[in-house]
């Protein structure tokens, strides 16, 4: 009787087990925007359904984070190949941003260079009081620009090995994020136009949300890698993910 064979893996990928998260994760993003039309259509049950749906993604987030950090950190599934995909995939998801974010200026330029009769053929239409962009707008890319060299000096930290230093600096950089996040809801409580004053308020909310929303999610990301900082889970050879 031959003696049974031992599976061995000849190529260098990172074949993933089963896993719930990805529809745990679809169901989430459901509940997310279709709670997210309802609540802002006024429909009851909107708002329960669209806060079920950010806290499933929330979870599926921080679970998924736990398999892809046991996976690449006690059991060594990230490997050169998988960490190639991984950066990959990472530069996609980038470039698809500016495009996402393209858009959004390309309707900014199209309704400010060349004002339609609608809104009174001047920018900013007529009857809306824009916002200063020398009060907190200039205080929050100064923010945004300060917490970039900030997480710059974290990365540099830990390259030359100085652990406490990088700490400091994600600590520095989470202060800065949150600060801008507080001071970008402030400024969206007092603004004197809402999303349905025309192309402005538009153009406006959906831009600088998506843009806060960006920033609210790099926050939890920077805040994983502060934890896992601490954790040791980072050294000079290798600190990949942050």
């Amino acid at each position: 009787m031959k003696p049974k064979a031992k599976m061995v893996q000849r190529h260098p990928f990172h074949l993933v087990d089963p896993s719930p998260w990805p529809l745990v994760a679809a169901l989430g993003g459901l509940s997310l925007t279709f709670g997210g039309v309802l609540f802002m259509h006024n429909y009851k049950g909107g708002g329960e359904l669209l806060c079920l749906g950010v806290f499933t993604i929330l979870y599926v987030m921080f679970t998924w984070w736990r398999d892809i950090i046991r996976e690449g950190l006690f059991e060594g599934q990230h490997t050169l190949a998988v960490q190639q995909g991984l950066r990959l995939g990472m530069i996609l998801f980038i470039v698809s941003e500016v495009m996402f974010f393209f858009a959004f200026f390309w309707a900014f330029f199209t309704s400010s260079i060349s004002p339609v009769f609608n809104i009174g053929g001047v920018w900013p239409p007529t009857g809306i009081d824009a916002i200063s962009p020398w009060g907190l707008p200039f205080l929050n890319t100064i923010l945004l620009l300060s917490s970039g060299a900030s997480v710059t000096w974290a990365h540099h930290a830990i390259v030359g090995g100085f652990k406490k230093e990088a700490l400091q600096g994600l600590g520095v950089t989470l202060a800065f994020a949150i600060t801008f996040t507080a001071m970008q809801g402030f400024e969206y409580m007092n603004a004197p136009f809402g999303m349905s004053d025309g192309v402005y308020g538009s153009v406006f909310y959906m831009a600088t949300g998506f843009h806060g929303f960006h920033v609210i999610i790099g926050t939890i990301f920077l805040a994983i890698c502060t934890a896992r900082l601490y954790l040791h889970h980072f050294s000079r050879q290798h600190h990949f993910g942050f």
